[in-house]
């Protein structure tokens, strides 16, 4: 069952401080989070007992959302692949703030995605802006200036209680605070289903661009530099926050830990990013960090671990936001909007300067030093004095035990494929009209209207289409694109080919709109560590994602592990969320997702199997979960890629729209490609496959739907040929309806009509 141990509280760290002080006293440090072995480590590193500020500190940074203690030995496989692109090395990788990657032209792209899970169950609204934010300041922490954010979401049922509660404030949260910011949300998902029911996940992701030379790391070099802390007043809200809150199970009521949710600012955060890139621009920051999970403790212990390993801080320099604070509170606050930078004492006069431009308060709290030891004074008193390798890098490493649980053969063994299925015309007509109206495949303008997606001027593609894609520099039209995918269902099936699954999916979206995939992030979304049978789903979709990383020859530049996403006994769906960046070099030869004009040729590539384990018509129709994913094949995955790309940049663009095949198989992209532009079509599934029904929603991978105009798809039919992908066309574009010869006819209006009255309906 869940730990139902309180949050730290001021009572609690009140009783860690005098604890600290009375040897006699045992130190409440099951409080913090701590197990036996890791309270006895610390004294055995420390050769003593830990003072309350350093207790506090070690709970926080050795904590499962910062220290990565159980995924940590499955995660260092990431670091075998290749450290490179289809381009060139990567600039940044794993361990940095987020990811950089060369895209050509003297540009880089910074980009990363986290979760902000736990929190934004307990507190919706601020618990997702503040996953926004903290996204945002790592991008800038690189150097870079954002320009877009992504929002993959996960809900419990639609017509859930718990549901209508969450989803609404998450919603306007990521929205709210992204608008604010003026940064564009062009990408993303809302995936509904019962296992995340209590449990939401909110993953966010970022994309910042810089120039090479601006690239920025996290450390702490030169002694005497001086140690600013910049931005927000730090208060007593997120005291505990999200490196204690998603490091716990829920129990069947509620969140078991509740620490304050971190409240976000996003006039403060806007300013700054503005701050802080003149302060790059100037070349007046040796080292920066963001403060996000675990605050200062973090920032100081970073820091000072990745240079030459020592810093002072006077912790009585902190500007608060609330007098009343204890250092261990101070310590462990993770107050938004907060940046910490290393500046050489000659620069610091010019830091100060740009800071009061933008109205950012600066405060120097401390020095660089050569000593090893992280030490802060608290009014004189030394309160903490540590080796800060030990608390940032040098923390406990869990061999967590795994198996692959019993009931795996059994779930596999229940194919979808022996469920009862339509076979008329007119049941087919009607599954495709229930389908179009479910939760996971309706129309999502709901939420995607409350986001700014054109903010900036330089949004390419954005929701609904296949991916994401903005414009970099608006001489060349250099772009980059972006997709974030995964199917929960696939990876419970089957969590090693669920995750390739996820990573093909992401890597074909990017394609579709004619870019070229360069390189992953991720953010891993489990249940509980301390289940065989989750470490099993995780380990396995580690080695997944890995081996096809490898065989589509794209690096993993960093990411999340979010650990504990569960409800009681029940663990969410394995959900290993997979965002693929890739680049442009002329954003105005980008493939749209749907046609919008009639006359047009529509012409199916790949091939379609039998493959309904997993699906949504499974899901929808039957409630049912079993069987075996659809097939991966990467190598066809690079194949197809390679297609799309080279028929995207022919001189005339060869193909009018590209839209992936997925969730809901043919019979969706058809209908997704015709409400586009409410342009119907008329097609022949017969040569497909000989089952209309599996023609229409098998979920067959390694599939684009895609339109030429009239008299170019024999040219179609031959590149497709030269690149080994299978090509069938299908019929052509125009009137008023979704015509299936030989089946079913529906007008679009009763399509739209179906499609878009979901969420209105549910959510008001």
């Amino acid at each position: 069952m869940a730990d139902t141990r309180s949050a730290p509280s001021r009572s609690t760290l009140d009783t860690v401080a005098v604890a600290a002080g009375d040897p006699d006293r045992d130190q409440p440090w099951a409080d913090l989070g701590l197990k036996a072995d890791e309270y006895d480590r610390i004294k055995e590193i420390l050769g003593r007992r830990p003072t309350a500020s350093e207790l506090a500190m070690y709970s926080v940074m050795w904590s499962e959302h910062c220290s990565y203690k159980s995924s940590k030995v499955h995660l260092k496989q990431f670091g075998e692949l290749p450290q490179e692109t289809p381009i060139g090395p990567m600039l940044a990788g794993i361990g940095e703030n987020a990811g950089v990657i060369d895209i050509g032209q003297g540009y880089a792209v910074s980009f990363k995605v986290e979760s902000h899970n736990h929190p934004s169950y307990v507190e919706p609204y601020q618990g997702a802006a503040t996953g926004v934010g903290g996204i945002v300041r790592d991008i800038i922490a690189m150097g870079a200036r954002p320009i877009a954010v992504v929002d993959p979401l996960r809900f419990g049922p639609l017509d859930a209680d718990d549901t209508l509660r969450v989803l609404p404030g998450i919603v306007a949260g990521v929205g709210g605070y992204g608008n604010c910011l003026g940064l564009p949300n062009i990408g993303g998902e809302a995936v509904f289903d019962a296992t995340y029911l209590g449990n939401p996940l909110v993953n966010a992701g970022c994309i910042g661009v810089l120039k090479h030379e601006d690239l920025h790391l996290a450390n702490a070099t030169g002694k005497g530099n001086l140690v600013v802390l910049y931005g927000a007043r730090t208060g007593g809200d997120g005291i505990g926050g999200v490196s204690v809150l998603a490091s716990e199970t829920f129990d069947a009521d509620g969140p078991a830990k509740r620490p304050s949710v971190q409240v976000g600012d996003p006039f403060m955060e806007k300013l700054l990013i503005e701050c802080t890139l003149e302060l790059f621009a100037a070349k007046v920051v040796n080292g920066i960090q963001d403060l996000g999970g675990a605050g200062l403790s973090c920032a100081t212990t970073e820091l000072a671990s990745a240079g030459d390993g020592g810093m002072r801080c006077e912790l009585d320099r902190v500007p608060l936001r609330d007098s009343t604070l204890s250092p261990e509170e101070i310590l462990m606050s993770e107050s938004q909007e907060r940046m910490m930078a290393v500046v050489e004492p000659a620069n610091i006069d010019r830091f100060m300067e740009i800071c009061r431009k933008w109205d950012v308060e600066a405060v120097v709290i401390g020095e660089v030093t050569d000593t090893g030891r992280l030490e802060i004074t608290w009014h004189g008193e030394t309160v903490v004095d540590v080796p800060p390798r030990t608390v940032a890098h040098d923390g406990p490493v869990y061999q967590r035990p795994y198996a692959r649980p019993d009931w795996q053969d059994t779930l596999q063994a229940d194919a979808a494929e022996a469920l009862p299925r339509p076979r008329t015309g007119e049941e087919l007509r009607a599954t495709l009209l229930q389908l179009v109206a479910s939760p996971n495949l309706c129309d999502k303008s709901w939420i995607t209207d409350q986001y700014d997606r054109y903010v900036q001027g330089n949004t390419v593609l954005a929701q609904p289409s296949d991916s994401g894609m903005v414009r970099v520099d608006e001489e060349t039209n250099l772009g980059v694109s972006i997709a974030t995918d995964c199917n929960g269902r696939y990876a419970k099936l089957d969590p090693y080919a669920g995750a390739q699954l996820a990573l093909a999916e992401a890597y074909r979206n990017v394609a579709t709109g004619g870019a070229t995939p360069l390189a992953v992030s991720d953010c891993l979304n489990f249940g509980s560590p301390e289940d065989p049978a989750v470490m099993w789903q995780f380990a396995e979709a580690c080695r997944g994602l890995k081996d096809a990383c490898a065989e589509l020859g794209v690096p993993v530049t960093g990411g999340n592990v979010s650990l504990y996403n569960q409800t009681g006994e029940t663990a969410i769906l394995p959900t290993p969320v997979v965002a693929v960046l890739g680049v442009i070099d002329d954003v105005t030869k980008r493939t749209p997702s749907a046609w919008s004009a009639a006359g047009e040729r529509i012409v199916l590539l790949g091939e379609t199997a039998e493959e309904l384990s997993g699906s949504e018509w499974a899901h929808v129709v039957h409630g049912h979960l079993g069987g075996r994913p659809p097939r991966v094949d990467l190598a066809r995955e690079k194949a197809l890629a390679a297609l799309l790309r080279e028929a995207s940049a022919l001189d005339a663009g060869l193909l009018t729209s590209a839209h992936d095949l997925s969730d809901g198989g043919l019979a969706q992209a058809l209908v997704e490609g015709a409400l586009r532009h409410m342009v119907g079509a008329r097609v022949d599934v017969a040569a497909v496959a000989e089952d209309p029904f599996v023609a229409l929603f098998s979920e067959s991978v390694g599939r684009v739907l895609v339109t030429v105009a009239d008299g170019e798809e024999d040219q179609l039919v031959a590149l497709a040929e030269r690149h080994g992908v299978p090509a069938t066309v299908l019929g052509t574009t125009g009137g008023d309806s979704l015509a299936v010869e030989g089946h079913f006819d529906a007008a679009l209006s009763e399509v739209r009509s179906a499609w878009t009255a979901t969420l209105p309906a549910a959510l008001g």
